[in-house]
């Protein structure tokens, strides 16, 4: 999703039409390279069977499946999807690639991964990331990973926010999750600053949140 979080006045019922629209009508969104805290947190992890929540145009996704993954991508847009599967065939990696469209916080995929990732999953229309966090969390098979990845803040060059928004700290994520100790183990718990250039070409920084949190049991 997009790299903008969610105000708390838009109508849940018009996210699938703006994001929709927003790929119908602007053409590529992203760059077609994986997120780099994905590649950072997931690049010593054993292949296996991997989610990705709001998978936009399939970039993580694919690097996930050259990778060895088998992957499932989801998004509630399904320009972006069909975007997504002919990243994955141009790549090369189309039979182990999934594309599935939901409105998470309404339908969630089934089964269970040994990777839920969940990338930047903050939007500005409506959106229940709390119940799509525990979702994502219940969906990690034991020994599994569930890794999440937020913007801590605006970038530091926007002097005028377009909207009201919460940003998650590190703590309310955990806080909302509510794992239980004796099965999840937090690997990494860690806030990263990067470098943020504006559209108008003013440089600045931008902090991020990671959470990549491990469940117990044999995978």
């Amino acid at each position: 999703m997009t790299e903008t979080p969610a105000p708390k006045t838009v109508d849940a019922s018009k996210a699938a039409e703006f994001w929709e629209g927003r790929y119908r009508d602007g053409g590529r969104l992203w760059s077609g390279r994986p997120n780099s805290l994905l590649v950072r947190e997931a690049s010593a992890l054993r292949p296996g069977s991997a989610l990705d929540l709001g998978c936009g145009e399939g970039a993580d996704a694919v690097w996930l499946a050259s990778r060895g993954w088998r992957v499932t991508g989801v998004d509630i847009a399904h320009t972006a999807l069909e975007r997504a599967a002919r990243h994955a065939a141009e790549a090369g990696v189309s039979g182990r690639t999934a594309w599935e469209r939901h409105e998470l916080g309404e339908t969630f995929p089934e089964g269970s991964f040994d990777l839920v990732n969940a990338q930047f999953l903050q939007s500005p229309v409506a959106l229940d990331q709390p119940r799509i966090l525990r979702q994502a969390a219940a969906a990690v098979a034991a020994g599994g990973t569930l890794l999440l990845v937020m913007h801590a803040d605006w970038p530091s060059w926007q002097s005028e926010p377009p909207f009201e928004a919460e940003f998650p700290t590190l703590r309310s994520v955990l806080d909302e999750l509510a794992l239980p100790e004796a099965d999840w183990t937090v690997e990494t718990l860690d806030t990263v600053r990067s470098v943020s250039v504006s559209p108008e070409g003013v440089e600045g920084f931008r902090d991020d949140n990671v959470w990549r949190i491990r469940r117990g049991g044999d995978a």
